[in-house]
């Protein structure tokens, strides 16, 4: 049982961390997030609930770990501009794909109707998607292909984001529903390209 006191001493803070973060990802696999608790977490990880506290605020803090795991704002695209539909489903991917190196149980554990924490990064405060989030960054490579002409001037950037973000989650849903027999990036890159070409400028559109 850990400590119900206390913090992290000497050189082993750092250790301690990355001990709880192992700790919630083996039970995010086999238990999802609905039921995770701080207790739990503590016992798994074999730290006292003082140590938990010291680098997080509460569960939700915790699980945000994973969801803030990658800057997208730093991430380089290798697809052009010009082609915003596969452009945007490479920026995803980068998403999908660090979550897929956790584990195929830990995608399916994590993408849950009771992870708080999952809902918060995907939404909207005061109107804006949160820095550094995919959804920030879409909206930041949607908002220059308007700019440049290549997708519609009718297009309204952060309305065009929110929806693809949807789509994406609904993707991810269903690619876990179906014990992940299909592949998920066949399945984004077909159905957000579809939706994403919809808006080409008439120079751009291929149809």
């Amino acid at each position: 049982m850990p400590k119900k006191c206390g913090r992290p001493k000497g050189n082993t803070s750092s250790d301690n961390k990355e001990k709880i973060i192992a700790a919630t990802l083996e039970i995010i696999k086999t238990d999802g997030t609905s039921d995770l608790k701080v207790r739990t977490v503590c016992e798994k990880a074999d730290v006292a609930t003082g140590t938990f506290y010291h680098y997080f605020k509460n569960k939700d803090d915790l699980l945000m770990h994973f969801v803030r795991i990658i800057s997208f704002d730093e991430i380089e695209l290798k697809t052009p501009l010009d082609s915003i539909a596969e452009r945007i489903c490479e920026l995803y991917m980068h998403l999908i794909n660090k979550y897929l190196s956790m584990g195929k149980e830990f995608m399916k554990g994590f993408y849950s109707t009771g992870n708080t924490a999952l809902s918060a990064y995907m939404g909207v405060t005061d109107g804006a998607f949160e820095t550094g989030t995919v959804m920030h960054r879409c909206e930041k490579e949607i908002q220059e292909a308007i700019d440049k002409g290549i997708l519609s001037a009718d297009c309204n950037a952060h309305q065009v984001s929110a929806d693809i973000c949807t789509i994406v989650k609904g993707i991810i849903f269903e690619w876990c529903l179906m014990d992940s027999e299909s592949s998920i990036e066949e399945t984004l890159n077909r159905i957000v390209q579809n939706y994403i070409k919809a808006s080409l400028s008439a120079k751009y559109d291929k149809f």
